[in-house]
């Protein structure tokens, strides 16, 4: 069996949770593999976390920020990437991915999400100029990315739910250091990030478990699911 930790403050309210645990058990069916999923509340991973989580054998930072506990869930995303966990994370986990990301990677000492913080100085996560809530929007994939040769094509549409995102000025500081872009919308404005040389971490602003269904499982999700079967199958 394989067993995913969902980074996240667990809401039956909010739909992308509830989508989230359906995507991730229908993608499983659809794989034929046994699936274990278990919501990790932030302010339980504050401390240290690696004898409570190494257990699992992938990771997934869900949507719903602001997490009750900012320093768990950067703390559950460092361990993820630095340990080379099959990650994802979707909206809420996009922005946390990239402020983990420029807090431990890139030693920048002040990381502000206008959510958290909206009188900070400079916003790495900053309101959109266009709110995204409930909005299905294209996205343009670049060639030789992982993320186009998951969706076999350079165009794809994906659903939103979201209000903010990456502050478009340092785009290509984190381009150039190792967290790709690799996929924009039509202006230029990055959705999806992947980690070079990780094994699987994909961040994106959009929500495939939104889009997801037993009968066309989303592709997104079932090669996460596959990645974290090789990595369980190399680990135990």
């Amino acid at each position: 069996m394989i067993k995913v930790g969902i980074i996240g403050d667990f809401d039956e309210a909010k739909p992308s949770h509830e989508a989230t645990n359906k995507a991730l058990q229908h993608c499983a069916k659809y794989l034929h593999l046994d699936l274990e999923c278990k919501w990790l509340p932030t302010i339980t991973l504050e401390g240290d976390i690696k004898k409570d989580i190494c257990d699992f054998d992938a990771f997934w930072c869900a949507p719903g920020s602001p997490y009750r506990s900012f320093k768990g869930a950067i703390n559950a995303i460092r361990f993820a990437r630095e340990n080379n966990y099959p990650f994802i994370g979707t909206c809420g986990g996009f922005q946390h991915a990239i402020m983990e990301y420029a807090q431990n990677v890139l030693g920048m000492a002040e990381v502000n999400h206008e959510e958290y913080n909206p009188d900070a100085s400079t916003f790495f996560i900053s309101a959109l100029s266009c709110s995204l809530l409930e909005t299905t929007r294209k996205i343009y994939l670049k060639e030789g990315t992982k993320s186009q040769e998951i969706y076999g094509q350079t165009e794809i549409e994906e659903r939103y739910n979201c209000n903010f995102g990456l502050n478009g000025c340092f785009q290509d500081t984190f381009d150039k250091s190792g967290l790709h872009v690799a996929g924009v919308d039509s202006n230029g404005e990055v959705r999806i990030f992947e980690l070079s040389p990780h094994r699987f971490y994909v961040a994106t602003l959009f929500q495939p478990q939104l889009s997801s269904t037993p009968e066309t499982p989303h592709k997104l999700i079932v090669e996460y699911l596959l990645e974290t079967q090789k990595f369980h199958n190399e680990h135990k």
